[in-house]
């Protein structure tokens, strides 16, 4: 639906410790691929950052859709710092994909987007030329503060503000996340993993003031 309506797609196979999902995950994901309607393939989502499967078997895997992608890029996305500390898995893939959270890593919201690209300056230094794809920033409009980053409505306008000027100056691709509120997420990350969205939970756009 997405490709009928003229949007490019980066489409991921979930991967886990489930190693028979993981196939499932696979083989649908290069089903995709040979229906023309993957534009960038990730094979996995912070599967290092969760420790789900090793470097081994993930090369593995990205190896095994790299055989059939033909021009799709095909990479794996993670935190920068597992990307940084995965020199295999950068030298395999085609594209570098990170996630960056500068208010978990308890920057003021006065410097994290300066926070954000230098931890793109760091991935760029290891990626060998390969185009980097922030796939997911953010930041919480409510929850605990995390040293020097206070969560607020504020501070999501101005950090999308901010990294917003940064990414389209240097042609920067980059994902926010996230459009909505997910009140599941409370019992693994407290209040502040509920509030990434720019819309609550109930679909309302939080900043119309």
């Amino acid at each position: 639906i997405a490709k009928e309506m003229g949007f490019k797609t980066l489409v991921g196979a979930w991967i886990d410790k489930n190693l028979q999902q993981n196939e499932a995950e696979l083989t649908n994901l290069k089903s995709l691929i040979a229906d023309g309607v993957v534009d960038i393939a990730s094979v996995g989502n912070e599967v290092l950052f969760r420790n789900d499967v090793n470097e081994d078997l993930l090369l593995e895997y990205i190896l095994q859709v790299k055989q059939i992608a033909g021009n799709v890029p095909v990479g794996f996305v993670d935190v920068y710092y597992e990307v940084i500390g995965h020199q295999r898995l950068v030298d395999v893939s085609d594209i570098l994909m990170i996630n960056c959270y500068p208010y978990w890593e308890g920057a003021d919201i006065k410097f994290a987007s300066l926070y954000l690209q230098e931890m793109y300056h760091k991935v760029s230094q290891i990626a060998e030329g390969k185009k980097i794809v922030i796939t997911e920033t953010g930041w919480p409009s409510k929850g605990q503060n995390v040293r020097d980053a206070e969560p607020s409505n504020e501070n999501v306008m101005r950090y999308v503000a901010d990294i917003s000027e940064w990414s389209k100056a240097r042609d920067i691709e980059m994902f926010y996340f996230s459009s909505f509120d997910e009140s599941w997420k409370i019992h693994s990350e407290g209040w502040a993993g509920t509030s990434w969205g720019l819309w609550d939970k109930n679909e309302k756009f939080k900043f119309n003031d």
